[in-house]
């Protein structure tokens, strides 16, 4: 009597090995040669960035920007330097800002997308014409800067930077259509177990928001990272920390006021840096946002993807 215990088991739904043909090969291999191309043209310019900001100025004047460090210097980064606890302020400030205002404008705008994209809401329609009205008009920078100065009393506050960035027409507009993929099955089934709206949207709708939360998290962030113009305007040196960009502005403007002031002197003013500073502040305010693709990469082209051909 055989033992039926000792035959091989059988694997099953093993992948099939594709066989490309002669022109497959080719299309791939001139995508993959034009990707890297494209890739290294990104990276260039960047890396010219880091490379001219350990240059002096006299080789920058000298030779123009290279691929390398001419002249290694590090006099650019000592003079954003000479007030650390100002740029560590700076840096501390951007960071919460990012922080609370992505968690908050993902919260808000999450409830808003879902929101409009249900049937049964009354009036959905018209508040979506209203917001997308909004990003075709606006009242223009008077109205908005009297609305934040005197009438929510909130300058020299970090909540006006927070509250003018924390959403956006465009914003909700992709978030209601990433919605518009989910089924509305879902949202019935919550209903049909006695569910409020609210537990809905938080235990079954949420969770399959993860692209779409990515994506717009994302452009959340960079907005909060790259402000300076709120700051200009509603921030003075009453604030003892101003936000990253804005204090590099100020570091920039300095030095050049300072160049015109004494240029007609007798001081030399060629070891001042000009446009090895500017190159040191793009590395030093681009530096850390950029680790935040690697963790949204995955969701980043899903959620932008699905957001703007849904609907």
């Amino acid at each position: 009597m055989s033992n039926t215990n000792n035959q091989a088991p059988v694997i099953l739904n093993q992948p099939k090995k594709i066989k490309l043909d002669m022109s497959d090969r080719i299309i791939r291999g001139f995508t993959y040669v034009l990707v890297t191309l494209f890739s290294i043209a990104c990276i260039i310019p960047f890396w010219m960035v880091i490379a001219s900001s350990f240059s002096s100025e006299e080789a920058i004047r000298r030779t123009g920007f290279t691929l390398w460090p001419s002249d290694f210097s590090l006099f650019s980064y000592e003079l954003l330097f000479r007030s650390p606890d100002q740029m560590i302020g700076a840096y501390v400030v951007t960071i919460g800002l990012a922080v609370v205002g992505t968690l908050i404008g993902l919260f808000v705008i999450s409830m808003t997308g879902y929101a409009l994209q249900r049937k049964d809401f009354p009036f959905r329609n018209h508040i979506m014409f209203y917001i997308y009205f909004t990003s075709l008009f606006s009242a223009g920078l008077v109205p908005f800067y009297l609305l934040i100065k005197q009438t929510l009393n909130l300058a020299d506050t970090y909540w006006a930077i927070l509250l003018p960035l924390l959403m956006s027409p465009w914003l909700i507009v992709l978030m209601k259509n990433f919605v518009k993929a989910i089924p509305h099955e879902i949202t019935e089934s919550g209903k049909i177990d006695g569910a409020g709206d609210f537990r809905i949207f938080w235990n079954l709708i949420l969770p399959s928001m993860k692209p779409a939360l990515a994506t717009i998290g994302l452009f959340l962030a960079l907005a909060y990272w790259n402000e300076w113009y709120y700051s200009s305007l509603f921030l003075s040196s009453k604030v003892p920390y101003r936000p990253l960009q804005y204090h590099l502005y100020n570091v920039i403007n300095k030095v050049a006021s300072l160049k015109n002031s004494i240029a007609g002197s007798k001081v030399v003013v060629e070891d001042l840096p000009g446009e090895t500073l500017k190159m040191a502040t793009a590395t030093i305010a681009t530096g850390p946002i950029i680790l935040l693709y690697p963790f949204v990469q995955k969701y980043f082209v899903a959620g932008l993807t699905v957001g703007s051909v849904k609907g």
